[in-house]
């Protein structure tokens, strides 16, 4: 009887697949019911999928349903919130205390916390436990203008992982309250996560997996009625490592690469059929709706990513600069012989860009109507300011420089507290810089007559991060930061300044989570000769290609550029990365390449190098993540409100500065008032190589000590990935092996 049961049940599974199908679902996004399913997947079952353990897929729903939890919720009066405390967002979390979510919510969208489960509400101040009772006819209108309800707001989730590091459950900060926004802070395993028994347990993908992991359980209590805010309006922020895995969270979006890992820590809306396939449904009053881990939006601060070229776009950008100064030979070769890598790495993609997409005419016919081809090209006594290197892909990333002074100097019309100087050097009186126009202040910023205010610098970290009431993001944790503007006045770029970690500037381990500094010596401390590093490669390599237990190359997990515009991938509808153009931790060229990546696949995408921008800049000069949010709100919702940026209502009192302190840049930037901006790629390659923190050879940071994805084990620390590298190596072992330490 048990095996005929067995039989029968096999069966009808196999004909409940057979018959399964989905069609588009009605979602409700009117001001006073809650929404039923996610619209930027546009769709709902009208079947019942039986998935491989239905009463599995009931438990779970049942246990990250809040109805069944009843959390605490605590209600600030000053930032007009309510902020629910910790709760694990999977069911089989393998470190609970990283595997939490927290989440904050606009106080106008709460009638109160229902306490005894009646339905109304019971307590409208202080901490209780309990249920959101939502009021979907509150509005909220923004700072900017626009105006949201409990159905449509916004959802910012911020992703930690700063350094690629494990980042503890926190509170969600109310940070965005006032703008309408619902705030989710999250908790996710990372490079320095360990098991009971020392082993380490942070590999890729599981820092993104638990990201992911959180917007499905905001967006299924969404689903339920027991949040506010809309499923289909979703946008990642971070910085650092934050920022590229707040990156990858909108690359990768309901990417089924990796479902199996999420279901491998019970999460919500994903669960492996009898056949092999997923279901990706949700129960919400009767019936099946999809449910997605995909992202409408994206604001990256740094983001370090994508790894995979990053050894590669460091050395190409070091080598750009013929005046250069490396620490050792092996340094210098290494990066010669990884820059010419980068350029047969480039060439091989056949990338082309819009001209009307990047809004530069990039083959100078007066247009931008054209459709150019990318490449990289070489010629040793051509361009020997540059070591050779020139071709439409350093064109376009010349003018993304070129663009972002140019951005800087259009927006010094928001300064409000910049002390101004004339050629002599004497501070303007407060009439003379109320009177200053466009081209006055262009004129004295390129010549160094001022001295910044706290509006035109970038002091770190992104706006509104996860914990706190406080507009400052998380700590920069990545190790080095480039700090302030290169001097670029004088006639050499001269050598790294020494931002390393720790007295020696040598890499560590995954647990101290510091890097190599540009000032290293020391071509590696970890080996005692180039055979034995290049054996390590080739072993650690060897073990990441042959996959992980579910046959993955996590390192390939890990490209965002793998999966931008890949089949299987919702992309996004836009994405920001703001980079500092001074920099130090990656090379501008990684967030140029997703940039391509996304236009090429649909997605409104745009980079920023903030003038003299540090690692994580802060939004300035009037910009901020919510004005961006609401322009894409505007731009993209039917029926929203367009966004403008509020005109700068003009400095009419000089700053308290007594000398100029700014960098001339008259002597290799040209401008005027009709052309702008005017910059040579090798005057580019000198401001950047000046910001330099990271050590060169990249592999001894990126591929080994700090910003990296494959941590080790019990007996062994982070192992090496990067193939380029090896490649490298083992074309060029002679001559490298000769000069190493």
């Amino acid at each position: 009887m048990k095996k005929v049961m067995a039989i029968l049940l096999a069966l009808a599974l196999v004909l409940g697949l057979a018959a399964c199908g989905t069609s588009s679902g009605e979602t409700t996004t009117n001001d006073s019911t809650p929404q039923t399913a996610d619209n930027s997947q546009s769709q709902s079952a009208d079947t019942t999928v039986i998935t491989a353990d239905s009463a599995q897929k009931a438990d779970i729903e049942s246990a990250l349903n809040l109805a069944n939890i009843k959390p605490e919720w605590t209600y600030s009066e000053n930032a007009d919130a309510w902020t629910m405390a910790i709760v694990t967002a999977v069911t089989n979390a393998e470190l609970p205390d990283y595997q939490g979510v927290s989440v904050c919510v606009p106080g106008a969208y709460v009638k109160g916390v229902d306490t005894d489960g009646d339905g109304t509400a019971d307590v409208t101040s202080g901490t209780a436990s309990g249920n959101l009772v939502i009021d979907y006819d509150a509005t909220v209108t923004s700072t900017n203008g626009q105006v949201y309800t409990a159905a449509t707001a916004p959802v910012i989730i911020n992703t930690g992982a700063a350094g690629y590091s494990a980042q503890s459950n926190q509170t969600a900060g109310t940070t965005y309250a006032k703008e309408g926004y619902i705030n989710i802070a999250c908790g996710n395993r990372g490079k320095q996560s360990t098991l009971s028994d020392g082993t380490y347990t942070g590999d890729a993908p599981s820092c993104l997996v638990d990201q992911k992991n959180a917007v499905r359980f905001v967006k299924f209590n969404i689903l339920l009625g027991n949040l506010p805010g809309s499923v289909d309006y979703f946008v990642s922020t971070g910085g650092s490592g934050g920022g590229a895995h707040a990156t990858m969270l909108a690359a990768t979006s309901n990417n089924p690469d990796f479902y199996d890992y999420e279901i491998s820590q019970g999460a919500v809306g994903v669960y492996k059929n009898s056949d092999g396939s997923y279901s990706t449904t949700v129960t919400v009053n009767g019936s099946e709706v999809e449910l997605s881990d995909g992202l409408w939006g994206c604001m990256a601060y740094s983001a370090i990513t994508s790894l995979a070229e990053a050894d590669m776009t460091l050395a190409f950008e070091y080598y750009l600069n013929p005046d250069y100064s490396f620490n050792t030979d092996f340094q210098k070769q290494l990066a010669e012989y990884l820059a010419a890598e980068y350029m047969e790495y480039i060439n091989a993609q056949n990338l082309s860009v819009d001209e009307a997409k990047v809004g530069f005419d990039l083959n100078g016919d007066g247009d931008t109507s054209d459709t150019i081809a990318l490449t990289i090209e070489y010629d040793e006594t051509g361009h020997e300011d540059t070591d050779g290197y020139y071709g439409t892909y350093l064109d376009l990333y010349l003018a993304e420089f070129e663009q972002s002074l140019q951005d800087y100097i259009d927006r010094l019309a928001y300064a409000e507290d910049w002390t101004w100087f004339n050629s002599s050097g004497t501070a303007l009186s407060d009439s003379e810089v109320a009177a200053m126009t466009d081209a006055d202040r262009a004129e004295a910023f390129i010549n160094g007559w001022y001295v910044k205010g706290s509006t035109g610098s970038s002091s770190g970290g992104m706006e509104g991060g996860p914990g706190g009431d406080s507009a400052g993001g998380p700590p920069d944790m990545s190790g080095d930061s480039a700090g302030g503007p290169p001097d670029m006045s004088g006639d050499s770029a001269g050598g790294p300044p020494d931002s390393g970690s720790g007295s020696t500037g040598e890499v560590g381990t995954p647990d101290s989570g510091t890097t190599q500094s540009a000032s290293s010596k020391t071509d590696s401390a970890n080996y005692s000769s180039f055979a034995e590093m290049l054996a390590a490669y080739q072993a650690d390599i060897a073990e990441i290609q042959a996959g992980d237990e579910y046959g993955n190359n996590i390192v390939d997990l890990y490209n965002p550029l793998n999966y931008i515009g890949a089949d299987g991938t919702d992309g996004p509808t836009w994405a920001r990365i703001l980079m500092g153009a001074s920099e130090g931790d990656i090379s501008m060229m990684n967030s140029l390449n997703l940039q391509i990546a996304w236009l090429n696949s649909g997605t409104d995408a745009e980079i920023e190098w903030q003038w003299n921008g540090g690692h994580v800049p802060s939004e300035i000069f009037g910009d901020s993540l919510a004005l961006y949010v609401d322009t894409m709100y505007g731009e993209y919702v039917d029926g929203a409100v367009k966004i403008t940026k509020a005109a700068a209502s003009g400095q009419t009192t000089n700053g308290d500065g007594t000398e100029p302190s700014g960098t001339d840049l008259s002597a290799w930037v040209s401008y005027d008032s009709t052309s702008g901006v005017g910059m040579t790629l090798a005057g580019a390659a000198a401001y950047r190589t000046s910001g330099a923190a990271k050590a060169m050879p990249g592999f001894d940071v990126m591929d080994y000590g700090q910003e990296d994805y494959v941590f080790g084990s019990s007996t062994a620390d982070a192992r090496h990935w990067d193939t380029y590298v090896l490649k490298v190596f083992e074309e060029h072992a002679d001559t490298l092996a000769e000069l190493f330490n």
